[in-house]
C-alpha cells in the first residue's frame, strides 16, 4: 500500500541479510530518498534499470569492515498519520548519530540541511 514503505523494508532486510544490491519499482520520491541516502554514505550507488513502462531502482548497500553502514531505519510519517515539523523542532536522530529525511517545499533533504536552510516539512524516516 505504501511503496515508500516498501523500498525501507527492502533497505533494512538486504543490509541485515548481507545483499549487495535491491532491485525495487521506481518512483520520483523513492529516486529522491535514494540521492539523499547516496550522499550521506548509506548506500553506494543507485542505478535507473529498465525501460519507459517499467523502471527500477537497483540500489548497492554500502560496506564498513563486512558491516552494513546501514544498522537502522524508521518509516515516520505514514499514510494514515502524516508528522510534520517545524525548523525548531527538527531534532537529531539517536543522539546526532543518525539523521532524519524530510521533504521540504525546496525537495528531499537531510534533517541537518533543513535546519541549515530554515524550513520545515513532512519526515519521510529516519536512518541510523
Amino acid at each position: 500500500m505504501n511503496p515508500l514503505a516498501d523500498m525501507l523494508n527492502s533497505l533494512k532486510l538486504a543490509a541485515k541479510t548481507g545483499k549487495s544490491s535491491v532491485v525495487v519499482p521506481y518512483s520520483n520520491l523513492k529516486n529522491e530518498v535514494a540521492k539523499v541516502l547516496v550522499s550521506t554514505g548509506y548506500l553506494k550507488a543507485v542505478n535507473q534499470l529498465g525501460k519507459k513502462n517499467r523502471k527500477y531502482l537497483e540500489f548497492f548497500l554500502a560496506y564498513k569492515d563486512k558491516m552494513p553502514k546501514l544498522s537502522g531505519l524508521r518509516h515516520v510519517s505514514k499514510p494514515s498519520r502524516r508528522v510534520y515539523r517545524g525548523t525548531k523542532s527538527l531534532t537529531g536522530v539517536k543522539s546526532g548519530r543518525g539523521l532524519a529525511i524530510v521533504s521540504t517545499p525546496q525537495g528531499v533533504m537531510t534533517d541537518r540541511a533543513a535546519r541549515a536552510a530554515k524550513i520545515g516539512g513532512e519526515i519521510l524516516a529516519e536512518v541510523w
